[in-house]
């Protein structure tokens, strides 16, 4: 291996080695070129004692000796991995906040007016359309969903808007989840309502027994959830499904949506079928087909999504560039180094090695730092209107992505190496 080469490496192959492109400068060339050799066998020496492979120490001791150099570069890692972590973390709380209802309703199918966008989109069914799904084959019930905005009245004699959410827990629906006082049971009680605790102030309630008014109709609060946050940062309000409907005025015969769910052995694609060609002025939908519709709508209808890919896109360029920049100074600095080692017959791929491990080291550091902000950071935002949300798919994809980051980045420095006429650069 390299290693032994060098040991047995005598001052005529050097100075033969060298020679024909320093011709007239042979003494000086041959001085400087035994000593950057001896440097190299002294390298190898100690990364044998270390049980190191020679590439990672040269790759180390390039990387470390310049120590402002190093944290420029950290600083460029970390600086883009928290930028892309938390664009993406946004992104990903972004998307499941806005179909958190969608995913905690009990519903295989939903029937939804034409042309809804998402679910905050709400218009009104006649019930006589529940009815004929319910005569479907396959169907096992159909629960009325009422939803929709109305004025939340305090006790200081303020006001803020709410986004009812109505629904009888015992026939399916959506019922609040993540309850941390009293229970779903006690919504059938007369003006009973639950509410996230991260709205008590906008609310200008404390907590259990607390009331309020909607449509000069009491509405006391008898379940306490946490996390249940709108994007829109409107509080969401659970109640009853009559007692919803009376809260907005909407009419007896009229709901939002009807959820419906199936027997355990229909056929989800035939029965919607089947219920579509049986009903009017209607959609219906899958649970997923509704998710993706309302994830799209806020997404990339409202350019939200791109605004945040845009931001994550940012943070890798700039991220590329520091570290493209203190890698190929770093190079520069140690050129002479390199120079030696292609000089005694090392191969373009192992000087390669060296630069791509100087970049995965770079990697491997910054990713860790940025990593441990990221995670405070999402600790921090846990319980704000947009937390920052990751996952361990994220974790991995910005690992690798900041080894690409730092690869790339690497290249400019690989050229200016490969590139060098190593007899030329002894001479010097």
């Amino acid at each position: 291996m390299l290693g032994d080469w060098l040991t047995r490496i005598d001052t005529g192959r050097l100075r033969a080695a060298a020679g024909p492109a320093i011709r007239g400068g042979a003494a000086a060339v041959w001085s400087t070129g035994a000593s950057r050799a001896a440097a190299l066998r002294a390298r190898i020496s100690l990364a044998r004692k270390r049980g190191l492979p020679l590439i990672v120490l040269l790759a180390s001791r390039n990387l470390f000796h310049d120590r402002v150099r190093l944290v420029t570069t950290v600083i460029g890692i970390v600086f883009s991995v928290i930028l892309v972590t938390v664009q993406i973390g946004l992104y990903l709380g972004f998307e499941r906040m806005v179909t958190t209802m969608v995913d905690h309703a009990d519903a295989d199918l939903w029937i939804v007016p034409k042309g809804t966008r998402n679910f905050e989109d709400p218009s009104l069914l006649d019930d006589r359309q529940r009815f004929r799904a319910l005569s479907i084959a396959g169907v096992a019930d159909v629960a009325p969903l009422v939803l929709g905005f109305a004025e939340w009245r305090r006790p200081d004699g303020g006001s803020t808007p709410v986004f009812v959410v109505g629904s009888d827990p015992r026939s399916g629906g959506i019922a609040p989840w993540n309850l941390v006082e009293g229970s779903v049971d006690a919504l059938a009680a007369p003006f009973a309502v639950a509410v996230d605790r991260t709205y008590f102030s906008r609310l200008g309630v404390t907590g259990l027994g607390d009331t309020g008014e909607m449509r000069d109709q009491k509405a006391r609060i008898v379940a306490v959830t946490s996390g249940i946050r709108s994007f829109t940062t409107t509080p969401y309000v659970f109640a009853a499904f009559d007692r919803a409907r009376g809260y907005m005025g909407t009419p007896a015969d009229r709901a939002t949506y009807f959820l419906v769910r199936l027997a355990t052995d229909a056929d989800v694609t035939g029965v919607r079928d089947r219920i579509r060609a049986n009903i009017a002025d209607a959609e219906v939908l899958t649970t997923a087909e509704f998710r993706e519709r309302s994830r799209s709508f806020w997404l990339f209808g409202t350019g939200a999504g791109a605004a945040l890919f845009g931001g994550a896109l940012l943070g890798i360029v700039v991220g590329t560039v520091i570290v493209a920049q203190t890698l190929y100074s770093s190079t520069k600095d140690h050129i002479a180094e390199f120079a030696t080692l292609r000089a005694i017959g090392s191969s373009t791929r192992y000087i390669v090695e060296v630069i791509l491990w100087q970049a995965l080291l770079s990697a491997v550091v910054g990713f860790l730092l940025a990593t441990a902000v990221g995670v405070a950071i999402v600790i921090a935002t846990a319980d704000s209107a947009l937390p920052v949300v990751m996952t361990p798919g994220l974790v991995l994809g910005l690992l690798v992505l900041t080894v690409l980051m730092c690869a790339v980045s690497a290249i400019a420095a690989i050229r200016e190496v490969v590139r060098i006429d190593p007899a030329t650069v002894l001479g010097r």
